[in-house]
C-alpha cells in the first residue's frame, strides 16, 4: 500500500501544486501570468515569421550570381524572379535609368548616376525595413520579460511575508505556496525572455548579412545601369 502511494505521488503533487498555485493567486498574479503568456505568443509568432522570411531571402547570393551570368537584362530579371527583394530593387533601378531620358518630373532630373542611385537607395531601404520589422519587438520582450517575472517573484514573496504575519510562524506549510509562486514567476520570465533574445541575435546577424548583399548588388547594378560596366568583375562575384 505504501509503495503504491509513493509511485503515484509525483503526478499528484505536480497537478495539485499547479492547481494550488492558480487557486491561491490574486488579480496581480493572474495579470503577470497572462502578460507573460501574451509576450511568449508574440515572441514565438515573430520568430517563426522572421525565420520563414529570412529562409526565403537565403538564396540571394545564388540569385545575384545568376543575374550577372545572364546574357541580357531580361534574362537577368528572370533569374531574380524568385527573389522578391532583389527583383524589386533591380526593377526600380532599371525604371529610373529608362525614365531619366524622359525627364518627366523632378525625380528624373539631374545626373543619371544620382537618379539611379536614389531609386536603388529607396528600394533597398524599403527591403531593409521589411526585414527589420519585428526585431524591435523581440528585443523589447527579451529585455522586459525577466523584469515582469521578477515582479511576480516579489509579489509571491510578499504573499509569503503576509502568511507569516498572519500565522505568526514561518513553517513550511505557511510559506511553501507563496514561495512556489515566486519561483514559478521567475522561471516563466526566463522562459519568455530567452527565446526572444536568441531570436533577436540570430535575426540581427541575418539582417546584417542581407543588408550587405543588397548593398553590394545595388552598388554593382548602379554602375551597370549608368556606365554599362560593373565596378567589380563578374568572376569576383561568382567567387564570393
Amino acid at each position: 500500500m505504501t509503495d503504491a502511494v509513493v509511485t503515484l505521488a509525483p503526478q499528484e503533487v505536480g497537478i495539485s501544486s499547479f492547481a494550488h498555485f492558480w487557486v491561491q493567486g490574486d488579480a496581480v498574479s493572474y495579470a503577470v501570468v497572462f502578460l507573460l503568456f501574451g509576450m511568449s505568443v508574440l515572441s514565438w509568432t515573430y520568430i517563426l515569421l522572421k525565420g520563414w522570411q529570412f529562409m526565403r531571402f537565403g538564396p540571394a547570393r545564388s540569385a545575384i550570381t545568376q543575374f550577372w551570368l545572364a546574357g541580357s537584362m531580361e534574362q537577368g530579371m528572370e533569374a531574380l524572379s524568385g527573389h522578391g527583394a532583389l527583383a524589386r530593387m533591380a526593377a526600380a533601378g532599371i525604371a529610373a535609368a529608362e525614365g531619366f531620358e524622359a525627364q518627366a518630373h523632378l525625380g528624373m532630373q539631374g545626373e543619371k548616376s544620382a537618379v539611379v542611385t536614389r531609386a536603388l537607395r529607396q528600394s533597398m531601404g524599403d527591403c531593409i525595413l521589411t526585414l527589420e520589422s519585428g526585431l524591435t519587438l523581440l528585443a523589447s520582450i527579451g529585455a522586459v520579460a525577466p523584469f515582469v517575472g521578477l515582479f511576480g517573484t516579489v509579489w509571491g514573496i510578499y504573499h509569503a511575508l503576509l502568511a507569516i504575519g498572519v500565522d505568526g510562524s514561518a513553517s513550511l506549510g505557511t510559506v511553501s505556496g507563496p514561495v512556489g509562486e515566486a519561483l514559478i514567476m521567475t522561471a516563466a520570465g526566463l522562459f519568455v525572455a530567452i527565446p526572444a533574445v536568441l531570436g533577436y541575435n540570430a535575426f540581427s546577424r541575418a539582417m546584417r548579412k542581407a543588408a550587405s548583399e543588397l548593398d553590394g548588388f545595388a552598388f554593382d547594378l548602379q554602375a551597370l545601369l549608368v556606365t554599362g560596366q560593373q565596378k567589380k568583375p563578374v568572376l569576383q562575384v561568382v567567387q564570393k
